[in-house]
């Protein structure tokens, strides 16, 4: 049996999901598409369907015998810069049309998809297919307009802003981000997403392939991501929110995902954000929590 792993060994998830798969007697390589082209090899045959990874040390792997992939991390490819600028796009886009392709047509199992990948990239979407679902989000303005980010900021005080695609911490919206030079300046760069605050406690839940796995994270900083001393306390949902959380899962194409709620004082959850390839080792170290295992059950048993 023959899994990929897509990443590379310095992520130190990829590397502890493939020992605790060897661990199972499993043959596990990592797929790095960042050495594609220029150290990887790759050849499929549309018509037959026929294909193969070749690794820069030799090793090669058949499509049709690659049992399941995990969706660690995508960089996508490297192409050295090339003289002529246009030579370069050429190439790149050539090479990404490869991988992509390769991606979507691939057999094998993966987790997750690379339509729960290009669903992720879409967070304003990700929200609006949320509230069809009939699930609560923050009130939320997209825009690169001075006008509407102020008059939403007005509306809803305090408010925090971040990134649409994503890539950096959240902050609060402040006086000095409203101010006219400014504001104009960074939105004439990009959009940015603007929401409400929510006040409350932050709950992350892990699904993985029907398993609910869910604790409140207590810190005082605005991102717990930036709070090393964040305590992770294992709850029980209420059902209601389980049943949330596998439906959001489904509708999203994700089998492994971890989904981020805040819970109001009055006791209700908040949507934030569902991500297709979480990391969970500190999670898991923490609440106790089987994560690894029904990872590697989900990938050998596919």
């Amino acid at each position: 049996m023959n899994i990929l792993i897509l990443g590379s060994a310095e992520d130190a998830h990829a590397t502890h999901l493939k020992h605790a798969l060897e661990e199972r007697g499993v043959e596990v390589e990592y797929w790095d598409t960042q050495a594609f082209p220029t150290q990887m090899k790759l050849s499929w045959q549309p018509d037959t369907g026929s294909g193969c990874l070749c690794w820069p040390e030799g090793k090669t792997i058949p499509l049709l015998e690659i049992h399941s992939i995990f969706w660690r991390s995508f960089t996508g490819v490297w192409i050295p810069l090339l003289p002529d600028a246009k030579q370069h796009q050429v190439a790149y886009n050539d090479a990404m049309s490869v991988v992509r392709s390769l991606l979507q047509y691939c057999p094998a199992h993966c987790v997750n998809t690379w339509q729960a990948y290009q669903f992720h990239q879409e967070k304003p979407l990700q929200l609006a297919k949320a509230k069809e679902l009939g699930v609560l989000i923050p009130a939320t303005l997209v825009s690169n307009d001075p006008k509407q980010v102020c008059e939403f900021a007005q509306t809803y005080q305090p408010s925090i802003f971040k990134p649409v695609y994503g890539g950096a911490y959240t902050q609060w919206v402040t006086a000095h981000h409203l101010q006219a030079e400014r504001l104009n300046l960074a939105l004439r760069m990009a959009p940015v997403t603007i929401q409400e605050y929510i006040p409350g406690t932050n709950i992350r839940v892990y699904v993985v392939n029907g398993y609910i796995y869910a604790a409140e994270i207590r810190s005082s900083s605005l991102d717990f991501r930036v709070d090393p001393s964040a305590q992770l306390i294992p709850l029980q949902l209420p059902h209601a929110i389980e049943q949330q959380c596998l439906t959001i899962a489904q509708a999203f194409f994700l089998e492994w995902t971890a989904i981020d709620w805040r819970v109001k004082p009055t006791g209700e959850y908040v949507f934030l954000e569902a991500n297709p390839s979480p990391m969970f080792l500190h999670f898991e170290q923490q609440t106790g929590f089987p994560i690894t295992q029904k990872l590697v059950e989900l990938l050998i048993q596919s």
